[in-house]
């Protein structure tokens, strides 16, 4: 059910997979664009600077995802609270959210922003970055912490409009902050010969862009952005709940991407051309999570807006429709990295040694999408439900599974580097166990935030 003065849409009635993949696709395509920043990186500095700027850009990748996390994380936690809201109706607490939701995410956001920024120097020795790229990588680290806020700002706004069934609008800004980050990549790198530092600023003002871009318009057209001035006065009970749903989230993420640079160490130790094909594999992996990660938010939203009006039955309909377009999914890019892998991981460097490790780490890592499907389908109808609890749990499994197998794979003398790709498999696999086990044990039932 759509108003007549923005795109927010009612999933408690309708086709379940009508509304999932209607709003799955332009979040698709916004996560494609989203990638497109690090892909656009990955190629301009792997072609235009070398293979070791490469790998300084990539051993930087968990570190960003960590920051990201802290902040961003609280944004999903406040978007599963205005989901439930809107389907139970609640335009009342809809607003509060919303206006007490700026809070929170600056909070969150500049705290982490200046945490990242000064310690990022020995966060990267920590996890064993040599010492001929460590100068590149706090350079790129601390440029991207500086964006922080903006980063969050935008994930808070999308967040919301998303709760309210419009996945459309923040695809918009993402495709011109796409196209200004894609110009500004050529004019720093190739023009100014700014390398790494010129990547990273680029990558800022994009964002910087989306953000702004996205608040102005909710402001203007989002009925439930127009904000009394007595809405704004900060509401303790909704500033807790948003860190009390949201925390758990952003610490799972945390966590996971604390996993990841704990198996970044161990890839480092391996040299720059593991690296360097290692950062490949992973962007390439972050592409073929997109369409998971979109069906996750689609997810999140509909079991939100639906456990909010007391529609179980829905909810568990969104599921099995979830899991079996993800399962269509994973077979289908299997073909995909077998045929045409030493092609895809050709585009982001020239060195013949990079492309054939790549393409075999990819043939390795493409029998498990499945696998990681599972994750974001059942964790996505939990959080959407208020089950954000489970998301410690979640988080806890990646960091055990990241460790042990890479600790236990990586030194079997037959499997050594290619250990690296094996674990990211096998975590995929058990955590995708531990979700569904979760789900099936029906807690998700009782943890209703809004009722209609």
């Amino acid at each position: 059910m759509k108003t007549s003065k923005s795109n927010i849409v009612d999933m408690t009635v309708g086709s379940p997979v009508k509304h999932i993949l209607a709003f799955a696709l332009p979040l698709f395509i916004g996560n494609l664009f989203q990638q497109f920043y690090n892909m656009v990186d990955s190629l301009i500095v792997g072609n235009f600077v070398g293979a070791n700027a490469l790998a300084a850009v990539g051993t930087c990748g968990s570190m960003n995802f960590l920051f990201f996390s802290l902040s961003s994380g609280l944004a999903i936690g406040i978007g599963v609270i205005v989901a439930q809201y809107f389907g139970a109706k609640d335009e009342q607490n809809v607003k509060i959210t919303i206006a007490n939701s700026f809070y929170v995410i600056a909070i969150a956001s500049i705290s982490v922003s200046v945490i990242g920024f000064i310690f990022c120097p020995q966060i990267l020795r920590l996890i064993s970055t040599p010492e001929e790229l460590i100068n590149d990588s706090i350079t790129y680290m601390r440029v991207t912490c500086v964006g922080i806020f903006s980063v969050a700002l935008y994930n808070g706004v999308a967040a919301i409009l998303r709760a309210l069934g419009d996945s459309k609008t923040p695809l918009y800004f993402l495709i011109f902050s796409s196209v200004i980050n894609v110009v500004l990549d050529l004019v720093f790198v190739i023009y100014f010969n700014w390398a790494v530092f010129g990547v990273a600023l680029a990558t800022i003002i994009s964002q910087i862009f989306s953000a702004v871009a996205s608040l102005i318009y909710a402001a203007k057209k989002v009925p439930y952005f127009k904000l009394s001035k007595d809405l704004l006065k900060p509401n303790k009970l909704i500033i807790v709940r948003s860190f009390k749903i949201g925390t758990p989230i952003a610490l799972q993420n945390s966590m996971i991407a604390v996993s990841c640079m704990v198996l970044q160490g161990v890839v480092n130790s391996f040299g720059p051309v593991i690296m360097a094909a290692y950062t490949i594999i992973s962007r390439i992996e972050q592409l073929i999570q997109q369409p998971f990660s979109s069906i996750g938010m689609a997810l999140t939203t509909y079991s939100g807006q639906n456990m909010g009006a007391g529609e179980l039955g829905r909810v568990k309909k969104g599921l099995h429709r979830g899991t079996f377009i993800v399962l269509i999914f994973s077979l289908a890019m299997i073909p995909i990295a077998y045929l045409l892998g030493k092609n895809i991981v050709g585009f982001f460097v020239k060195e013949a040694e990079v492309i054939d490790i790549g393409y075999r780490a990819l043939r390795i890592t493409s029998l498990f999408y499945f696998g990681l499907g599972m994750i974001y389908v059942p964790r996505a109808v939990l959080n959407g439900c208020g089950d954000t609890g489970f998301a410690m749990i979640n988080g806890i499994t990646e960091v055990i599974c990241r460790i042990l197998y890479s600790e236990i794979l990586t030194r079997i003398p037959a499997i050594g580097f290619w250990g690296v790709w094996i674990t990211t498999g096998f975590t995929w696999g058990t955590t995708a166990i531990v979700c569904i086990i979760r789900y099936k044990r029906g807690k998700w039932k009782t943890k209703a935030i809004a009722k209609k």
